[in-house]
């Protein structure tokens, strides 16, 4: 590995904090269908202070904890936050090279490296470091031989080694989007820290919005990515004019600070997926009927013609494309947590679901598309 480089080689897993873990139980397993692989074992749940489950998919692995007391790091985060996303966690070849990569580039590291010998030849070895987006940390893990899935879990249900199945081919997580005031400390720390690079940028304002309401508003976004592992986080901030009102400026405002906004999964057939989700009952963000009118056009714009999934599908389904020069993309997002369970501490972090065509970006249409769904949808709840 090059000193140069942060030796990240993929995701590793998200760790969620919530009030109602049975909840995020049912929405796992029944409407995702993931695995429950894994669960804080009863020595971590009394030093911690918080009961934790860990669902699987493939490569994707998802740990959701609950407070048991006020004093664990979980009731801590929800003290100052509703439910959502407290750390990221990515694996890396070599924690000692990534520390020295981190160090050397101010890396801000919250605890001693954790270091755990699982007592059949594995080793586990982790570090947490703060991250500008406010109380979420990111974790680096080197696995050596090393299965369970932390330690002090142990493997419930399937357990945590292989490649759990899902029934909508969810393998890997695509992207992570985060959402804050301003940008520039967020993209310059992904920059100057983590030794990522610049992969895509949009900004714009809206205005068919602003024909419906009194006014439009607007964002901008930076995407960086490590081009060796592929890894990608997309940033968003407000744009004036009327910068309050941007659904980017209400995420932080319900988040109490900035925070993790979507995760994307990756799936093989997302017409099918969709339709399979929608029967057990998962909402989706609405599309403009606009969007698909003006579709045929965009796709000749783009250069795509060898599109597989019938337009009126995608327009049934509400599925947006993008892309350019043959290669394309299909997304669509879930409803944000709050609006799926009409609890407001659930929380404005929602999914993503997305099908890769040979394109690998994101999509001015798309994103846009999607900006203006949220935008409406805010607009009629009064917020």
């Amino acid at each position: 590995m090059s000193p140069e480089h942060i030796g990240v080689t993929g995701y590793d897993s998200f760790h969620f904090v919530v009030e109602n873990l049975e909840r995020s139980r049912a929405f796992y397993t029944s409407k995702l269908d993931f695995k429950e692989v894994a669960r804080a074992g009863d020595d971590l749940v009394a030093r911690s202070g918080q009961q934790s489950l860990v669902f699987g998919a493939g490569d994707v692995r998802v740990c959701v904890s609950t407070p048991l007391g006020q004093h664990s790091k979980a009731a801590r985060y929800l003290h100052r936050h509703p439910a959502g996303v407290m750390s990221l966690a990515f694996r890396v070849e070599s924690l000692e090279q990534t520390m020295a990569f981190l160090e050397k580039r101010g890396g801000t590291f919250l605890v001693d490296p954790l270091v755990h010998d699982d007592g059949h030849g594995g080793t586990y070895r982790a570090v947490e470091i703060a991250t500008p987006l406010g109380d979420v940390a990111f974790r680096f893990v080197e696995r050596q031989g090393y299965e369970a899935f932390a330690p002090g879990f142990v493997d419930s249900g399937v357990g945590n080694r292989g490649r759990p199945d899902n029934a909508f081919g969810i393998e890997v997580v695509d992207h992570v989007t985060s959402n804050g005031l301003t940008m520039v400390p967020i993209v310059g720390w992904y920059r100057d820290v983590l030794g990522f690079e610049p992969f895509w940028e949009i900004k714009f304002h809206t205005e068919d919005v602003a024909k419906r309401f009194a006014h439009g508003s607007g964002l901008k976004s930076i995407v960086m990515w490590d081009p060796k592992s592929k890894v990608k986080f997309a940033t968003n901030e407000p744009l004036r004019p009327h910068f309050r009102d941007s659904q980017i400026y209400k995420f932080v405002e319900d988040n109490a600070g900035a925070g993790v906004q979507h995760v994307a999964f990756n799936v093989t057939d997302i017409v099918a997926t969709v339709v399979e989700l929608k029967r057990r009952k998962v909402d989706f963000m609405d599309t403009p009927a606009a969007y698909y009118r003006d579709l045929p056009r965009r796709l000749e714009a783009l250069g795509i013609k060898n599109v597989k999934e019938e337009l009126s599908l995608l327009e049934q389904h509400q599925i947006l494309l993008d892309g350019s020069q043959d290669r394309y993309m299909l997304q669509i997002f879930l409803r944000e947590a709050k609006a799926l369970y009409s609890d407001e501490r659930a929380g404005p972090f929602f999914y993503e679901i997305i099908q890769r065509c040979g394109d690998e970006g994101f999509g001015y249409g798309n994103f846009r598309a999607l900006f203006e769904s949220i935008e409406r949808a805010q607009k009629a709840a009064g917020g």
